[in-house]
């Protein structure tokens, strides 16, 4: 931060006043990372730039309630994944095994600022690209084209087993890149591709 908004709490202060400087400021340190941020999730830019849009709104409308000593950008993040997961919700209902990833999802975002997230989810793209073609097929087939085993089994005219076993090796050359939050992070790529 540079200028007269030297840190957080001179931010904050003058968002609580009501300063408009002190929005514009903000918008423009944060609105284009944010939308690339989101854009991650959504892989839609116009969506992307609506649920930006409402949070800006959002502390603006709610600014006398921001308090003094947080980190903003942290902030900004968990509040644009939460707008996220409300445009999700309202856009397709939860059922209980989503409900399960977006608390998982929940942790990671509580754990990683956004840079961090993305960072973690180029990495699992990348590591995908990179997986041998049968094995990057079947992976892709399961996780984003959400087929069964046997249906993947019958489309690629391989046995169950073979499926089994290119899934294992997918799942454990990308657990060894990025850990145990490898389940979310996936999740989190594919969630919102249409089906």
């Amino acid at each position: 931060m540079s200028g007269i908004y030297s840190n957080d709490l001179k931010l904050i202060e003058a968002l609580r006043a009501g300063e408009a400087k002190a929005y514009a400021f903000l918008a423009e340190l944060y609105h284009h990372r944010l939308c690339v941020y989101v854009y991650s999730f959504t892989n839609d830019e116009a969506l992307a730039e609506d649920i930006v849009q409402n949070v800006f709104i959002k502390i603006w409308k709610h600014r006398a309630k921001l308090k003094p000593h947080f980190s903003i950008k942290k902030y900004l993040y968990r509040s644009a994944y939460n707008e996220f997961i409300d445009q999700y919700r309202k856009h397709k209902p939860v059922i209980a095994l989503e409900k399960k990833h977006i608390d998982a999802l929940s942790y990671i975002v509580e754990k990683e600022d956004g840079k961090a997230l993305e960072k973690t989810m180029r990495i699992v793209k990348q590591e995908i690209e990179k997986l041998p073609p049968k094995c990057r097929q079947t992976f892709l087939l399961s996780k984003k084209e959400g087929l069964t085993n046997m249906e993947i089994a019958e489309y690629l005219n391989i046995s169950i087993k073979s499926v089994e076993a290119h899934i294992t090796k997918a799942f454990s050359i990308l657990r060894k890149k990025v850990g145990e939050k490898l389940n979310a992070v996936l999740h989190l790529i594919f969630i919102t591709k249409p089906a």
